[in-house]
């Protein structure tokens, strides 16, 4: 993160203003070509005329998201490409996330596979590029982390309405949001936690064991223990950040519980 910058009000209100006129450039340069794909997709694949309705709606909701949370991008004076590539995976997200319902269609599940890989694989590129040109903010890591934590969500639902595995699968996809809501009752659980290794590996592992599951080579049989696997290894890792967190709970919150 970011210091904050000396700079007086009027020229901190002037890079305000400069990065979400250059925030609302890329999320508009990343709708066009969503649109454009949505329609492809809908006439190559035979989906349903309300695929690009639904994508383009995620997409716009998502992007609101991003435009209320620029503040914490602060002192860059531009989006970045860096969060462009997160923008971008997340225009993936939202075509995934409209595929749900589409499982008739011919090779939606295929094209579902290719579409989840390029989002896992610029998921690597995001993150470095943001370090070398010194964009990294409190911003970028946040919009990446969740952006992760809605596509495990939207793979979940899909490796469900395939077929692929039972309804416990879409525990995957809740986990991030359970913690959040469990934060609301027991504060300490948003606190701030140290950078991990191994919280990245396995977000990393989760990602790639469900879009596995997706792959219609792979059978339910096999498809449930490699996603069992997966979630097996995501709630470890929730576990011991919970433990870690409770073990520095604030001993007014522990005098008074």
């Amino acid at each position: 993160m970011h210091p904050s910058p000396s700079l007086p009000r009027p020229s901190l209100a002037r890079a305000h203003l400069a990065l979400r006129r250059n925030a609302a450039l890329a999320i508009a340069a990343t709708a066009l070509p969503l649109l454009a794909v949505a329609l492809l997709a809908t006439s190559a694949a035979d989906l349903s005329p309300w695929f690009t309705v639904k994508a383009l709606a995620l997409f716009a909701v998502a992007a609101g998201c991003v435009w209320h949370g620029l503040a914490a991008h602060r002192p860059h004076a531009r989006f970045g490409a860096a969060n462009g590539i997160t923008l971008l995976r997340l225009a993936m997200v939202s075509l995934l996330a409209a595929g749900l319902g589409e499982s008739a269609a011919p090779g939606w599940a295929w094209a579902a596979l290719g579409l989840a890989t390029l989002a896992a694989v610029l998921d690597a590129v995001d993150g470095p590029l943001a370090r070398r040109r010194r964009q990294a903010s409190a911003f970028g890591a946040r919009f990446d982390m969740e952006t992760d934590a809605l596509l495990i969500l939207v793979l979940s639902l899909l490796v469900y309405a395939l077929g692929q595995a039972g309804a416990w699968v879409l525990a995957a996809g809740a986990l991030r949001y359970a913690f959040v809501l469990a934060a609301i009752a027991c504060p300490w659980l948003a606190a701030p936690l140290p950078p991990s290794l191994r919280r990245k590996t396995v977000c990393v592992v989760q990602i790639v064991t469900l879009i596995v599951c997706l792959a219609p080579i792979v059978p339910p049989a096999l498809a449930q223990w490699i996603a069992a696997a997966g979630l097996a290894a995501l709630a470890w890792s929730f576990a011991v950040d919970t433990l870690w967190l409770a073990r520095r709970r604030p001993h007014s919150v522990e005098a008074a519980s």
